[in-house]
C-alpha cells in the first residue's frame, strides 16, 4: 500500500484561540498583506498572460498549440489542490503556501526564457503546481486567523482581488507587453512574488503540532488519473475534436474509471485527500453543488460578455478587461457587502437566496440582449450580474468551513475550491458547444442566398467565423474583395457582416440563457442548505441546525409547486405557463400533442407528485430529524488546531 506515517512528538493538550486574537495588530496587517499578495500574485498572473498569448505565438510560431498555454495551466493547478489542502493539515499552511510561491516563481522565470512553444507549455505547467496551493492554502490560512463568525468580511475583501485582477490585469498586460515585450508578462512576478515569500516568511507562525497521520498517496495518484483526462476532455470538445470522437469518449471513459477506482480508494483509507463521507454532511453537498453552478455561470458571462460588446455591438474596447469592468464591479462590491453582512448576521442562506435570485435576474437580462442593445443596458446587466454572483464566491468557502471541525480545514477549503475549477472547465466548455452549434445553425438560415450562389464553397466557409468582427484589418480586406463586384457586392458585404452579427447575438445569447438556467439550478438547491451557526471560536463544537428552516424552505417550494401544478390544470390557464412546462419534457408525451395538452399533463404527473413529496417530508423531518449529518468527533482538535498554520 503507497502509503507513508508521519510521527511527531505529542504536544500537551492546550486551548487554541485564533491568531487574531492571540497576535499585535501590527503583524495580524502583515500576514494579512503576505496572504492577499499571494492571492494577487495568481489572479493576476492568468489575465496579464491572456492578453499576450497572441504576441507569443506570433514569436514563438507553434499556433496549434495556443490552447495548451492555458490548459497546462489548468489541468497542473487544478489536480493539485486538493492534496495541498490535505497535505496543509498535516504539515501546516506556512510551509505549502511559500513552497506553492516559490514553485510559481520558478515556472515563471523559466517561462520567460521560453525559446518554442512546447517549453512555454511545460513551465505554465509548473506554474500551476505552484498556483494549486496558493489560492486554497490562502483561504484556510484566513480560517486559521479568524473564526467563522469573522471571516466573512475578509474572505470577502480577499475574493475581490479576483475581480480587480480581471480588471487591471488584461490592461496591465498589454501595455507590459507593448513596451518591454511579452516576456515581461512573466518576469513582472518575480518583485511581487518575493516581497509576498519574504513576508509571509518572516510573519506567519512556525509553531507546528502534528499527531500520527498517513499519507494517501495512492488516492493521490488515482485523482490525479481520474481528473485530467476529465479536464482535457472538456477542454478538447468541440474545438479540437468532435464531442463524439473516440478522442473524447475515450478520455471519458478512462476518466470515469479513474475516478470510480479513487472513490473506492478513499472509502477504505484511514486519512483520505477527499474523503466520501464529507458528502454525507447536507452541507457540504449543497455548497459543492451551488459553487460548481455558480463557477460554471460564472465563467460562461466572462468569456462571451466580451465578444458580445466587440463582436456584436462593435464596441471598440482594446481589451476583455475594459469590456468587463462594470461586472467586476458589481462583484467586487458584492462580495464585500457579503461578507460584511455575513460576520454581523451569521445568516448565511438568505444571502446564497438572493445572490442567485439577483444573479438569474442579470443572466436573463443578458440573454434578452440584442443587436439594438444600447451599452447603457448591458452595463446594467453586467453589474447586476456581478453583484448577484460576487457575493456567493467567498460565502461556500465559510459555509463548509463552518460545517466541520477545525482540523479538517484545509480538506474542505481545498475540496470546494476543487470542484469550482471543474464547474469552470465544463461550464466553458458546454456553453462554448451551445455557441458554436447555435452559431453555425443560425447563420445557414440568415446568410444572404445570393452570397452562396457567388462565393465558393471553401472560401463561403472562411467567412463564417465569428472571429471576423473582431478584426477591423480582415474586415477591411473582405470589404475590398466585395468592393470588385461593384455596388451590388458592397451591399452583399454589408448583408455578411449583418448575418454574422444577428447569428452571433442569437447564439451568445442562448449561452446566457442557459446560465439563467444554471443559476435557477442553483437558487433550487440553496434551498437545501442547512444554516447552522457561525462558530465564534475554532474549538467550539460543530453546531446543529434548527430543523424549522429546512422544513421551511421544502413547505414553501412545496406549497409553490402546487400552486403551479393547480394554475396549468385550470381550463383557463396561462398559455405561457403550459408552454414553459410544455418545454421541460422532451419525447416522454407525444410529439401530436399541444403544448397545452403536454403542459397539463406535466402538471399532473410531475409537478402535483413533487409538491406532495416536499411538503410530505417537511412535516416528517420536523418530527424526526436530530442526528447529525456527517461531522467526526472533535476530541483531538484543541490538541491538533494549534500547527496548522506553522
Amino acid at each position: 500500500m503507497a502509503q507513508t506515517q508521519v510521527e511527531s512528538v505529542p504536544v500537551a493538550a492546550q486551548e487554541y484561540r485564533p491568531l487574531s486574537a492571540t497576535v499585535s495588530r501590527g503583524r495580524l496587517a502583515s500576514i494579512l498583506i503576505g496572504v492577499m499578495l499571494g492571492m494577487l500574485l495568481a489572479s493576476l498572473d492568468q489575465t496579464i498572460v491572456g492578453t499576450a498569448l497572441p504576441h507569443i505565438v506570433a514569436d514563438l510560431g507553434g499556433l496549434e498549440h495556443y490552447a495548451w498555454v492555458v490548459t497546462a495551466y489548468l489541468l497542473s493547478s487544478t489536480v493539485t489542490v486538493p492534496i495541498y489542502g490535505k497535505l496543509s493539515d498535516i504539515y501546516g499552511r506556512r510551509v505549502f503556501f511559500i513552497g506553492g510561491m516559490i514553485i510559481f516563481l520558478i515556472g515563471s522565470a523559466l517561462a520567460g526564457t521560453s525559446q518554442n512553444m512546447t517549453q512555454l507549455i511545460i513551465y505554465r505547467g509548473i506554474q500551476g503546481l505552484g498556483a494549486g496551493g496558493m489560492m486554497p492554502i490562502a483561504l484556510a490560512i484566513i480560517g486559521d486567523i479568524f473564526p467563522p463568525s469573522e471571516r466573512g468580511k475578509w474572505q470577502g475583501l480577499f475574493v475581490a482581488v479576483f475581480g480587480f485582477s480581471s480588471i487591471v490585469g488584461p490592461t496591465l498586460g498589454g501595455w507590459i507587453t507593448d513596451n518591454w515585450g511579452w516576456r515581461w508578462v512573466f518576469y513582472v512576478n518575480m518583485p511581487v512574488g518575493v516581497i509576498a515569500i519574504l513576508t509571509a516568511g518572516f510573519v506567519l507562525p512556525k509553531l507546528v503540532n502534528r499527531r500520527k497521520h498517513i499519507i494517501d498517496y495512492l488516492g493521490s495518484v488515482f485523482l490525479i488519473a481520474g481528473t485530467v483526462p476529465l479536464l482535457l476532455a472538456f477542454s478538447w470538445a468541440g474545438t479540437q475534436y468532435d464531442w463524439g470522437s473516440w478522442q473524447i469518449v475515450g478520455l471519458f471513459i478512462f476518466s470515469a474509471v479513474m475516478l470510480i477506482t479513487f472513490y473506492l480508494i478513499e472509502l477504505r483509507a484511514p486519512e483520505p485527500i477527499i474523503s466520501p463521507r464529507l458528502f454525507k454532511n447536507s452541507i457540504f453537498l449543497v455548497s459543492v453543488i451551488a459553487t460548481f453552478l455558480v463557477s460554471a455561470g460564472m465563467f460562461g458571462a466572462i468569456l462571451y460578455i466580451p465578444l458580445f460588446v466587440q463582436g456584436v455591438l462593435g464596441n471598440s474596447a482594446t481589451n476583455s478587461g475594459v469590456v468587463l469592468t462594470p461586472l467586476m464591479i458589481g462583484f467586487i462590491i458584492s462580495s464585500i457587502v457579503g461578507g460584511q453582512l455575513l460576520s454581523r448576521t451569521g445568516r448565511y442562506k438568505i444571502l446564497a437566496i438572493l445572490g442567485f435570485i439577483v444573479a438569474a435576474v442579470g443572466m436573463f437580462l443578458l440573454s434578452r440582449m440584442t443587436v439594438s442593445t444600447s451599452e447603457g443596458e448591458v452595463v446594467r446587466d453586467m453589474v447586476i450580474t456581478g453583484l448577484g454572483i460576487g457575493v456567493m464566491m467567498s460565502l461556500f468557502t465559510i459555509v463548509v468551513q463552518n460545517a466541520f471541525p477545525y482540523r479538517q480545514l484545509g480538506e474542505v477549503t481545498a475540496g470546494i475550491t476543487f470542484f469550482r475549477s471543474i464547474g469552470s472547465t465544463m461550464g466553458v466548455a458546454v456553453m462554448g458547444a451551445i455557441m458554436t452549434n447555435t452559431f453555425q445553425s443560425e447563420l445557414q438560415s440568415n446568410m444572404p442566398a445570393i452570397l452562396k450562389r457567388l462565393v465558393p464553397a471553401d472560401k463561403l466557409a472562411q467567412l463564417q467565423n465569428p472571429q471576423l468582427l473582431l478584426a477591423p484589418d480582415v474586415v477591411a480586406k473582405i470589404q475590398h474583395s466585395f468592393a470588385a463586384l461593384g455596388p451590388q457586392g458592397l451591399v452583399i458585404f454589408r448583408q455578411l457582416i449583418d448575418a454574422i452579427r444577428l447569428s452571433l447575438s442569437t447564439a451568445i445569447t442562448s449561452v446566457f440563457f442557459l446560465g439563467f438556467i444554471i443559476m435557477l439550478l442553483g437558487l433550487f438547491s440553496v434551498f437545501f442548505l442547512r444554516e447552522i451557526p457561525l462558530r465564534k471560536s475554532h474549538e467550539a463544537p460543530v453546531a446543529e441546525a434548527p430543523t424549522s428552516g429546512t422544513n421551511r424552505s421544502r413547505a414553501l417550494l412545496g406549497l409553490t409547486l402546487a400552486l403551479v401544478a393547480r394554475e396549468a390544470q385550470k381550463p383557463d390557464a396561462n398559455p405561457q405557463i403550459l408552454e414553459t412546462l410544455s418545454n421541460t419534457v422532451n419525447g416522454r408525451y407525444p410529439h401530436e400533442w399541444s403544448d397545452e395538452q403536454r403542459g397539463k399533463a406535466v402538471a399532473q404527473d410531475i409537478i402535483e407528485p413533487l409538491a406532495i413529496t416536499l411538503l410530505s417530508s417537511s412535516i416528517g423531518n420536523g418530527a424526526a430529524h436530530g442526528a447529525s449529518e456527517g461531522t467526526a468527533s472533535e476530541a483531538s482538535d484543541t490538541v491538533a488546531a494549534s500547527g496548522f498554520i506553522g
